[in-house]
């Protein structure tokens, strides 16, 4: 190690990419998926007797991903392993400006990956879901403005949860989203019934010194577990299947396309930030298509 340059000795290289992720205060969860895609790069690397980052060819990086697919890694998987490779690697550049180094993936394709629109929740699953709610009841109402409020916002199920009362305003509908995925907040927004909604739960559930939105029955702030069991007995009360928490996200976008709204505003209600990442999120029916094809035929609308 000592007679290898530190600057392209590939564990050294690795480590300082994973202090300047932290350093940018990226989250836990981003952190850990660079250290796990790239400690599986450079113990790949290392089998093939490659120690420095001046080893690593076009060719090399090929048989890495094919290498990743033959042992089970799914697409979309070898893909996240191209783009920790990137990220690396252009880090890397940048960090040092190596004058006789050229970035080996310039000439490397990415892998294609199939993009398969995600399910939203069906509108009919949450009305019999919703019928479920008991009203006048503290679980009831609380249950009833959860999905109203997932579906109405289209926000995150960690962002749901995070809410305080005052990031919440019941008259307006504005809810300020403080703690996003992004680290950047946001304002979504409630229509008149979810908002009623919401109303009805913090009735019923009274004066408290909790500042969370969404509480249990012991009055403790909401947890992923929690939020998750409210699916579970809404969803087998109304006779349905269990729908994810990010499906109403789905639903919301869905429902904002159909409804005509530009896809800027849809990606920024959503916390996106480009719209590319709408794609798997709009999954538009047949019907959708031909109502489309009937406001904007060419050939209608000139003869």
């Amino acid at each position: 190690m000592n007679s290898l340059p530190q600057n392209e000795y590939l564990p050294t290289l690795a480590a300082a990419f994973l202090l300047d992720r932290k350093a940018q205060n990226m989250t836990k969860q981003t952190q850990r998926f660079y250290r796990m895609k790239l400690e599986t790069f450079i113990t790949w690397l290392d089998a093939q007797s490659v120690k420095t980052i001046d080893q690593i060819t076009p060719e090399l990086l090929r048989e890495f991903f094919v290498a990743m697919s033959e042992k089970g890694h799914n697409a979309g998987g070898v893909h996240a392993m191209y783009r920790t490779v990137k990220t690396f690697l252009r880090w890397y550049a940048n960090e040092f400006e190596p004058a006789e180094w050229r970035d080996p993936l310039r000439k490397v394709r990415p892998p294609k990956v199939d993009v398969t629109p995600l399910e939203p929740v069906p509108l009919e699953h949450v009305r019999a879901m919703l019928d479920t709610c008991e009203r006048g009841k503290f679980t009831g109402e609380r249950d009833r403005a959860i999905i109203l409020f997932l579906l109405d916002t289209g926000i995150r199920a960690g962002e749901l949860i995070a809410l305080d009362r005052e990031d919440v305003d019941t008259i307006t509908g504005d809810v300020l989203i403080r703690r996003s995925k992004s680290r950047r907040p946001r304002t979504v927004f409630l229509g008149r019934t979810a908002r009623r909604a919401v109303r009805s739960y913090l009735k019923i559930r009274g004066a408290d010194n909790v500042r969370a939105v969404f509480v249990t029955n012991e009055i403790e702030r909401l947890k992923m577990a929690g939020l998750r069991q409210v699916m579970v007995r809404r969803a087998k009360r109304a006779g349905v299947p269990v729908p994810s928490l990010h499906s109403f996200r789905r639903a919301f976008a869905l429902a904002m396309v159909r409804a005509k709204v530009d896809l800027l505003t849809i990606a920024r209600l959503l916390g996106h930030s480009d719209l590319s990442l709408l794609d798997r999120y709009i999954k538009q029916t047949g019907e959708d298509l031909r109502e489309s094809h009937e406001r904007g035929s060419p050939v209608d609308g000139i003869l």
